[in-house]
């Protein structure tokens, strides 16, 4: 049973995140601490100019609000939203939290046994990793 949980979430089309939330459930000690992850990928420079103004505070706050959402059916349910690549910043948060087991979907394109940002987290995360497929 693991005491920090780290689930990282994806906004993909399809991607449903009640697997994951329910695998942390089920992993966690009493008491344990869950957080939710999103990791939003930085704006393209060339692309910035062409957003709308306060789009970025728009989408922010809406990926908080469903985070939360989430959260709240979960036992100490906590969210945190960051900007950078997935894999790294994953990694990085685990660390720097004192994460001890990380729930990730592997989201794949193609016909491989996971997609590249659960590899690199499989491979370098600095605590367990279980991953859903």
């Amino acid at each position: 049973m693991y005491r920090n949980i780290l689930v990282p979430i994806a906004y993909e089309r399809g991607q449903d995140a009640r697997a994951e939330l329910n695998a942390a459930r089920q992993l966690a000690a009493p008491g344990a601490v869950i957080t939710l992850l999103h990791v939003m990928d930085p704006v393209p420079f060339f692309a910035v100019d062409y957003m709308p103004e306060g789009y970025r505070d728009d989408l922010l706050q809406a990926i908080r609000d469903d985070l939360q959402r989430q959260a709240d059916t979960l036992p100490n349910g906590e969210v945190a939203v960051i900007e950078g690549d997935a894999a790294r910043e994953i990694k990085q948060w685990a660390g720097d939290n004192g994460v001890d087991c990380i729930v990730l979907a592997t989201h794949r394109s193609d016909t491989s046994l996971y997609g590249s940002t659960a590899a690199r987290v499989v491979r370098y995360a600095p605590c367990a990793v279980h991953l859903l497929r």
